[in-house]
């Protein structure tokens, strides 16, 4: 577990004492062998500096969450991991290759905030339709299909055309259609906003299963009790990563009884 006690501290510390062709060796090797291995991310918008030299080190079969105030680098992050925006500078691996990735797009999956599935298709034919796009064969699709409506809860809506869900029954249809093709890594941009608290539960039941069979999800939430469910935490504020490790070990070094007290113990010692 890291506190970064100033945006000027490198987390790759025990690299850096390597030679320069060490450090190559040394990082290409973690990308191998990491899910997703990133090292001083950054990325600027004009004047706006979104994502602010953040470094990542997830192994697989990690359950990683993401939090942090809205603005704070999140859904950026996120988005350059998966090949939606350009680094301005630094590095980023997922699976071995490096960002954006092509090789390997077929195993990893994507939920965005924002709603990226068909209204005028049904519940079903979204699940079909994204399944069909990573060449999923149809008798496998079948059991998946099956099993998905199951954990959203909405089986007994397969058939109706998303345009006549609500904006909860939306958002778990774009959760089942970023999971139809069983990807090895998840990335998942708030996947439980606006879902009750009793199916909330059944997710992260899920997202539990999903981490035994060795499956690496990263998640962002503004949820504390979801994120203490996490292996790994990483605090983000003003585009940094201000702490990261287990919960236990945050709200340890903190001095706190929650995550919450601790993410305003870490972010008043960085000064944001």
């Amino acid at each position: 577990m890291i506190a970064l006690e100033s945006a000027g501290m490198d987390r790759s510390a025990s690299t850096v004492a390597l030679g320069g062709g060490g450090r190559s060796v040394k990082r290409t090797l973690e990308a191998e062998n990491d899910a997703i291995h990133a090292h001083r991310l950054r990325k600027v918008y004009d004047d706006l500096v979104a994502v602010d030299d953040i470094d990542l080190k997830i192994a697989k079969g990690q359950l990683y969450g993401m939090i942090g105030p809205n603005g704070s680098g999140k859904t950026t992050t996120i988005k350059m991991l998966v090949g939606l925006l350009r680094l301005t500078s630094g590095k980023a691996y997922v699976l071995g290759e490096k960002v954006p990735i092509s090789q390997n797009i077929s195993r990893i999956g994507y939920m965005p905030q924002e709603m990226a599935i068909y209204t005028d298709l049904t519940v079903r034919e979204n699940l079909q339709l994204f399944s069909e796009l990573y060449s999923i064969d149809p008798k496998k699709f079948e059991g998946r299909a099956d099993d998905l409506l199951k954990v959203i809860d909405l089986a007994d809506r397969k058939d109706s055309l998303v345009s006549e869900l609500s904006g909860s029954m939306r958002h778990r249809v774009s959760l089942a259609c970023a999971l139809v093709h069983d990807p090895e890594v998840v990335f998942l941009d708030e996947p439980t906003v606006g879902v009750d608290p009793e199916l909330r539960v059944g997710f992260w039941k899920y997202f539990a299963d999903l981490k035994e069979k060795g499956k690496t999800i990263v998640l962002t939430t503004h949820y504390m009790d979801e994120a203490v469910r996490c292996d790994t935490v990483g605090m983000m504020r003003a585009g940094r990563m201000i702490a990261e490790g287990s919960p236990k070990g945050l709200m340890e070094e903190s001095g706190t009884a929650d995550l919450e007290s601790a993410f305003l113990t870490f972010a008043k010692k960085v000064g944001s």
